[in-house]
């Protein structure tokens, strides 16, 4: 439920940006607004990185830092245009996350019409959502008046006017830029020590494509949950690469600039970030250069079944903070390559799958990638490997589904103080899953034993065989989500530790064939 709007007061003419504005016709909202300008670029483009220099102008006076990028290898010539205009992009991303925030947002750079499309679409988007996930639903960073914002339905969200400029005079033609590839040269696998990544990494390399595991390094502690996975694949699987970012340090930079955040931010427990919604692009757009290096043109993420949704708020439509893991996220970008002329695909291989039946998948199939599984918002380093926390939402998470299936959580590091503290908790504080799969958690859980009657952070346990089947959803997850090429292929393995198959049919599961389907008969 939305917070309730703010009370009235006097009005306040001609204050200062961040200060709270009056009722009548001024806008509470202007109260975030607190960038007057924020410039973003010129690249400096270098072999192996791009600096990009972030400059906010605001009535405390003008301050900068810088974003980089830095690649193990060349991938970048500054004397080529195509060169600087993917640089210019991938440093462009993090901007994306402030046009609520700022006045007008200018990007220096090499762009041409398609890029600017692209940005100006995706910072409305942005906008949108952080108003209803960020604002409008509780939020434990925010204080003052900017934690009890009105809902209102806005023909525009994004505040800022976004502008452009090229530091130099040429430019070519929308979408004169060569592709890297023919459709079918080499999958990149969006990495990041998790069970999603590793599955998807799993089944590439079993049905024989050429498999290219990409990790982007935050410079904090988030390259913890993928040291381990990293380090082992750096050594037994060749086309493993790197993109180091101090991108988790820019954000932290704007926080401080914000009035309306706790300036203790980075001591507030929460499984959430304070007010960005765009990050996914933030690593996506990161891993291209080596794509562009090595011709690779398929890329995939690993999002599952419940991440493509439609939702309302207050009559706000969004897609409730999961844009940038939806199928609508996967369709906009592959768009957005096959206009610029890079011919790269962008797809997911577990939009059919729960995160249960991801997790099962994964234990059941690949036990030796099981071991790599970090999925913790604090994991820590003992020695040379990384360990979870075993006290946070993706540990009891990830605990109470190892259990619920009958296996051992030891193998992803948990020890047994923290498996008896995760199982716990899970009882009082419950998880952050689609409602079908924690009612169906919770099932598996009372079966075994191990759910207490007193367990209220949990749904009543509910059998939601679903859950562990693969659902056909037409607008969430199609049976042509995945390429023609690799679709039978792929099935046939998810099949074999799923509980069958169904297609959504008006709001109603039945069952259904993938293999049979004609879709699939016709490419196997």
């Amino acid at each position: 439920m939305g917070r309730k709007a703010a009370e009235s007061r006097p009005a306040v003419r001609g204050g200062k940006r961040g200060e709270e504005c009056s009722t009548g016709d001024a806008d509470p909202w202007r109260v975030v607004r607190v960038i007057r300008r924020l410039t973003v670029g010129p690249p400096l483009v270098e072999p192996r990185r791009v600096i990009t220099p972030y400059t906010v102008e605001s009535d405390a006076g003008t301050t900068s830092t810088e974003l980089a990028y830095r690649f193990e290898r060349d991938v970048f010539d500054s004397s080529d245009w195509a060169s600087r205009n993917l640089a210019s992009m991938v440093t462009a991303q993090v901007a994306l996350n402030y046009g609520l925030f700022a006045d007008e947002i200018r990007f220096v750079g090499a762009f041409d019409e398609i890029d600017r499309r692209f940005l100006r679409a995706m910072a409305e988007n942005t906008a949108r959502e952080i108003v209803v996930k960020k604002f409008l639903e509780p939020n434990p960073f925010l204080r003052g008046p900017a934690s009890r914002l009105p809902a209102t339905k806005r023909a525009r969200y994004c505040h800022a006017r976004l502008r452009f400029r090229s530091p130099t005079s040429t430019s070519p033609a929308v979408g004169n830029i060569h592709g890297w590839g023919d459709g079918s040269s080499g999958h990149a696998v969006l990495s990041s020590g998790g069970k999603d990544s590793l599955l998807t990494l799993g089944l590439l390399r079993e049905i024989g494509c050429d498999t290219y595991p990409i990790f982007v390094n935050e410079s904090g502690r988030h390259w913890l949950t993928a040291r381990n996975a990293y380090r082992y694949l750096a050594e037994h699987h060749p086309g493993t690469g790197r993109v180091w970012t101090n991108s988790d340090r820019v954000f932290a930079w704007f926080l401080r600039r914000f009035p309306f955040v706790r300036q203790d931010f980075a001591s507030v427990r929460s499984d959430e970030y304070p007010v960005r919604l765009w990050t996914v692009a933030v690593f996506l757009f990161g891993a291209l250069p080596l794509m562009r290096a090595d011709g690779i043109d398929r890329i995939l993420i690993g999002d599952e079944f419940d991440t493509t949704r439609r939702v309302r708020h207050l009559g706000i439509p969004h897609y409730d903070g999961l844009f940038d893991q939806s199928r609508f996220f996967d369709d906009a970008l592959t768009r957005y390559f096959q206009k610029k002329g890079f011919g790269v695909q962008q797809f997911s291989a577990l939009r059919w799958q729960s995160e249960m039946l991801i997790q099962k998948t994964l234990a059941e199939r690949y036990p030796d990638l099981l071991p790599l599984q970090v999925s913790c918002h604090a994991a820590h380093l003992e020695g040379q490997r990384v360990h979870p926390c075993g006290r946070c939402e993706k540990c009891r998470r990830i605990v109470g589904m190892l259990i619920a299936f009958g296996l051992d959580p030891r193998q992803c590091g948990y020890t047994d103080a923290q498996i008896a503290a995760c199982l716990s908790a899970l009882t009082v504080a419950g998880i952050h899953q689609e409602t079908e799969g924690a009612q169906h958690l919770a099932h598996l859980l009372a079966q075994r034993g191990v759910l207490p009657p007193y367990a209220r952070g949990l749904p009543a346990p509910r059998e939601r065989p679903e859950v562990l089947m693969l659902r056909f959803d037409p607008a969430a997850s199609p049976i042509d989500a995945l390429p023609s090429d690799i679709r039978a292929p792929i099935l046939r393995i998810q099949l074999e530790h799923a509980q069958g198959s169904v297609r959504r049919v008006g709001r109603r599961w039945q069952p259904y064939d993938p293999l049979g389907d004609r879709t699939i008969a016709n490419h196997q």
